[in-house]
């Protein structure tokens, strides 16, 4: 394309631009300065004619140009749940990058729900951030219309379910850091080895559950369902369900948990019942958070880079949002999981 060909083109986009947003203001029987408010997240508009004003720029596929987009100086970063170390090692990647940008971060909760409500759109709307990070959550086809009418790119940190081909995502090896796990213990001499899972809508759950399984149908040894107990990721869950594991005839003589927190709560359960920790039942978690290297004996986990992911998730946000240079080629990431071996694990005890 020669170069008046390309400016012809941009003035054509340009006013095709301008006539859709006209045209959006004419079909909702308001005025162009209210189509604007409704943009730009204002909150002085009727919420039926929201509502409405909404529907059309879906419609149309209305999208401000990159250029035109004010922002505030902040990043939304967003947990379905914030309550463990877990979220400070997410927070702390997100900081360090915001730190280097000039930017602060703000953070909201869905109360357990992996897709934020109404309400929590319509105020990033109104905040115009930089980018928006959602941790083990999704959005909605309306949320995602929203956000990409105002140009505020956003991505998925650990994504719960598959976020698609066009949704920008940082996750890790989950499955590969599962099948680590089990094979270290196979490599130990464990057969009867027992799984606590993390919930199976979670991707990620559901990919270290899938590793675990490979390593043992590799070796030869069968997956016993008796063995494996379906967890929340939470301590709670893994000191019940170890208690179940653990009561069991014929135990098993090793537990996979499905990330830290709940093999912290299976040491609890084998304290309890007067099992000692490697020597009568090996562990290994997930995650390795600050605290493997700390409890006793220090836990065999499979360390998920989680400040490298948000980090990673961070920068992808800024460059998606950058006014000038080109877009990110890659907006599908997974970062390497590794095994750290410590004290919690060792070959089972003689029959």
């Amino acid at each position: 394309m020669t170069v008046p060909e390309r400016a012809q083109a941009q003035t054509a986009g340009r006013s095709a631009q301008t006539a859709t947003l006209a045209e959006i203001a004419r079909e909702a029987g308001v005025s162009a300065p209210t189509v604007s408010k409704v943009l730009n997240g204002r909150a002085d508009v009727a919420p039926t004619t929201r509502t409405r004003v909404e529907e059309l720029l879906r419609t149309h596929g209305y999208r401000r140009r990159r250029a035109e987009a004010t922002r505030s100086p902040l990043l939304d970063l967003v947990f379905h749940e914030m309550e463990s170390a877990w979220a400070l090692e997410v927070i702390r990647g997100v900081e360090n990058v915001a730190r280097d940008a000039g930017l602060s971060v703000v953070l909201s909760e869905s109360a357990g729900r992996l897709t934020p409500g109404r309400t929590w759109a319509d105020q990033v709307a109104a905040r115009r951030p930089h980018g928006v990070i959602l941790v083990l959550s999704e959005l909605d086809d309306a949320q995602r219309a929203l956000l990409t009418s105002r140009s505020i790119p956003f991505a998925v940190l650990d994504p719960a379910g598959d976020p698609g081909t066009d949704v920008p995502s940082i996750g890790a090896t989950n499955w590969q850091g599962g099948l680590a796990a089990a094979r270290h213990l196979v490599e130990l001499g464990h057969t009867r080895i027992g799984a606590i899972t993390g919930p199976s809508r979670m991707m990620c759950s559901r990919a270290r559950i899938d590793g675990y399984r490979a390593a043992l149908e590799t070796a030869g040894l069968p997956v016993d369902p008796d063995l494996i107990e379906p967890g929340d990721f939470h301590h709670e869950s893994g000191y019940r369900l170890g208690l179940r594991l653990l009561r069991r005839e014929n135990r098993p003589t090793a537990i996979f948990a499905g990330n830290d927190l709940q093999a912290l709560g299976l040491y609890e359960a084998a304290r309890e019942l007067g099992l000692r920790i490697p020597e009568d039942l090996s562990v290994v978690g997930f995650d390795d958070l600050p605290v493997a290297r700390w409890v006793g004996p220090p836990l065999t986990t499979v360390r998920q880079p989680l400040t490298e992911m948000a980090e990673a998730a961070a920068r992808l946000v800024l460059d998606l949002g950058r006014t000038e240079g080109p877009e990110p080629t890659t907006t599908r990431v997974e970062l390497a999981t590794s095994l750290v071996v410590r004290s919690s694990t060792a070959a089972p005890p003689v029959a």
